[in-house]
């Protein structure tokens, strides 16, 4: 089969690597790729937000099928627009990526649904936003309503933080995602990352991870799109996975049916676990990241398998064939990041990583020029591996991290604490 897959990350590294351990793969072209992804694939430079350019590509490069990797695309319909042209696409429609599109939305399907999620309010006025947080109090949840590339989320610790991202929301400073705010209560708990796969009708869980979202050691700092990821999560047990499933996400998809926009692609199930209940805190219509990292290392050659029977309306005869074994990603960022932080700047040392089944550095924000590899984003790799325990996988990928030579990056040194301590 000739593959397209959307992107240019970490996460499509990851997807790609994954795609190309299957033998069912004739060719694969990512687009637009990165460094990284050149090295195993045909890149593209592709308007990716563009449903007739890229079906237009397809149709050129005789496409079987074509995987969308992030969400600005699945938010756009580039995913109709290409099943209306006649390709498979595993990805949700437009109407069904509003899941992730919007926050209010998620809310209003989960009332419906019946799924326990924080309490909310919707505001299109700073004024009555700010009266609420005075009267609810801190802590406090302040969410941008749309897509925000991950950081349109501020955990208030106190009112004035809350107020002031209310001013930073309704000044621009999430440009058209916080025209539209919806404000939480404050969930306590461990959270947790569940990953489902969806072709309208049926559901397939394939698989946890745990992702570390501040910035720095400890859990300080600024939230950010992820620092680093480990798979299995072990607070994400059988009995709480079934759980979820029963509660959260088979009474979503129902609702999303009946309302004539059937879910089909992976839907991210984020969760906060307290006393052994787990409750929803938001849906991605895509594989996170870097959760995907963990995720596809894990999973191999059959990941493609999986994502083709959800294209195709299958899952209801699909199965995941799950090693014993753990995987953990470290994110290595541009300094400064998630604020300013300099582009273009040289990594050295990435040839002489492991590249196995086992150990892969996928790159997300890299880009190739003159012979070199440069920073061309906030996170710009992920040393990831995998063990027969979470520490075996952590020392792998740790070892790769201290072997990149990037002085103007940084990593955590603490990925899996959790567990590991």
């Amino acid at each position: 089969m000739n593959i397209l897959i959307l992107g240019g990350g970490g996460r499509e590294h990851a997807l790609a690597w994954a795609v190309l351990q299957n033998p069912k793969c004739d060719k694969l072209i990512v687009a637009p790729g990165n460094a990284g992804i050149a090295n195993i694939a045909e890149c593209a430079d592709l308007d990716i937000l563009d449903g007739g350019v890229v079906g237009q590509f397809c149709e050129e490069n005789a496409i079987d099928f074509i995987i969308v990797g992030p969400e600005a695309p699945l938010a756009a319909g580039v995913a109709d627009d290409l099943r209306n042209a006649g390709f498979l696409v595993f990805g949700p429609s437009q109407e069904a990526a509003r899941l992730e599109a919007s926050k209010g939305f998620t809310k209003e399907i989960c009332d419906a649904a019946g799924a326990p999620t924080a309490g909310y309010a919707r505001f299109t006025e700073p004024g009555p936003a700010k009266d609420y947080i005075r009267a609810e109090g801190a802590p406090i949840v302040v969410k941008a309503d749309g897509l925000a590339a991950g950081k349109g989320v501020i955990v208030a610790m106190d009112e004035a933080t809350a107020l002031a991202a209310i001013d930073d929301m309704f000044g621009g400073e999430f440009g058209a995602a916080g025209a539209e705010v919806v404000i939480e209560e404050f969930m306590e708990g461990e959270e947790a990352s569940f990953f489902v796969l969806c072709d309208g009708e049926d559901a397939l869980s394939i698989g946890t991870a745990q992702d570390h979202k501040r910035a720095f050691d400890g859990d300080e700092g600024p939230n950010t799109g992820g620092m680093g990821a480990y798979s299995p999560a072990p607070v994400m047990t059988d009995a709480l996975q079934q759980q979820v499933m029963d509660r959260i996400v088979y009474p979503t998809l129902r609702e999303m049916a009946a309302r004539g926009t059937p879910y089909s692609g992976v839907l991210y199930v984020g969760l906060m676990i307290k006393d052994g209940e787990a409750r929803l805190v938001e849906y991605n219509c895509r594989f996170g990241d870097p959760e995907c990292q963990v995720l596809m290392l894990r999973l191999g050659a059959q990941a493609f398998d999986l994502m083709h029977a959800a294209a195709e309306g299958r899952l209801g005869e699909a199965r995941v064939n799950w090693a014993d074994d753990h995987a953990m990603t470290v994110v290595l960022a541009a300094e400064g990041y998630p604020g300013a932080y300099a582009k273009g700047t040289e990594i050295k040392g990435l040839d002489a990583l492991p590249a196995t089944s086992s150990e892969v550095c996928f790159h997300a924000g890299t880009k190739a020029e003159g012979g070199k590899v440069l920073a061309n984003g906030g996170r710009v790799l992920n040393a990831t591996a995998r063990g027969s325990t979470l520490q075996e996988a952590r020392d792998r990928a740790y070892a790769m991290a201290e072997a990149v030579d990037w002085p103007d990056g940084f990593y955590r040194s603490d990925i899996g604490w959790r567990v590991l301590g």
